[in-house]
């Protein structure tokens, strides 16, 4: 027996479900074109930088502050920085941290989620407890307390973690709610009864199942991870120099916003444009799994 049909699900409606999603997206033409911007912006951050004549470390005396040119696209900063090389790097950073924390926080909420909601008692109890004490603690000011004082490639992947631990609260109670309804589903059922262990109708039975809404979430938290980190990275408290993200260098731009506006306004650009890629297509998947959602945005507007 396949995997889908283990789940609970046929085969072919599973496909055709599939199908269907894929189609109702595909139709939603703002999100195809936010999709295929955010794919290019994620692959020319990284191809691009070999290209350039310039790293983002290299110094230009001769090109202090100087506006965009065919020399330098974006520009130069006051230390003679090309601005270009410099928001490619940035781009590195911040994506890469709201990819993975978004893929952290969504396996957290996943596993937590699904415990929760499966085995129901003293564990739902506890870690619903912890759920909510995590919902109302000051994430913001523990997170720039913690990374205050770490400097390094460790302090890149405090940051990522800290983010992520205080990321996935409400995505686990959407899982827990679903789960407690599929523990009483027939193909549920049969599996206990046929000797298999919660371990395996959870990661087999269970998850599958709401890997719709999983997808969703990672999505639409790549976005609300690459802000949260630009907010601390502009206070200073997130990526440490020398490195860069988007965050530092619009913090390194503001004061000079009115007067070198390139300065600013070419990485304040690249994050709007990333972060309405990101929610347009999270947006646009959730109303292709569920349409009806779309209808329920629109009455409430």
């Amino acid at each position: 027996m396949s995997t889908a049909a283990k789940s609970g699900v046929d085969v072919q409606t599973f496909a055709s479900r599939r199908t269907l999603v894929w189609r109702r997206f595909v139709r939603n033409r703002p999100a195809m074109v936010a999709l295929v911007v955010l794919c290019l912006l994620f692959v020319g951050c990284y191809a691009l930088p070999p290209l350039l004549p310039y790293s983002y470390t290299d110094l230009d005396y001769y090109a202090l502050q100087t506006p965009p040119s065919p020399k330098h696209w974006f520009g130069t900063n006051a230390l003679g920085q090309d601005l270009f090389a410099l928001t490619l790097r940035g781009m590195q950073k911040s994506m890469l941290i709201g990819l993975c924390v978004a893929l952290i926080s969504t396996f957290i909420a996943a596993v937590v989620g699904a415990v929760a909601g499966y085995f129901g008692g003293w564990r739902d109890r506890a870690l619903m407890w912890v759920v909510d004490l995590l919902l109302v603690v000051p994430s913001f000011l523990l997170i720039a307390i913690a990374t205050r004082n770490t400097n390094g490639s460790g302090a890149l992947l405090v940051l990522i973690v800290l983010l992520a631990v205080f990321s996935w609260m409400i995505s686990s109670r959407m899982v827990r709610g679903l789960t407690m309804s599929l523990r009483e589903r027939e193909f549920v059922t049969a599996a206990r009864y046929m000797g298999v262990s919660n371990t395996r109708i959870i990661a087999r039975h269970v998850l599958p199942n709401v890997a719709s809404i999983l997808i969703i979430d990672t999505t639409l938290n790549v976005g609300v991870a690459i802000l949260a980190e630009t907010g601390l990275s502009f206070l200073g408290f997130g990526v440490r120099a020398p490195d860069v993200s988007l965050g530092t260098l619009i913090a390194d731009g503001t004061p000079s916003a009115t007067t070198f506006p390139w300065v600013f306004l070419f990485p304040a650009g690249v994050l709007i444009l990333i972060v309405m890629c990101a929610n347009l297509a999270g947006d646009a998947l959730r109303d292709a799994v569920d349409p009806g959602s779309r209808r329920l945005r629109g009455r409430a507007k």
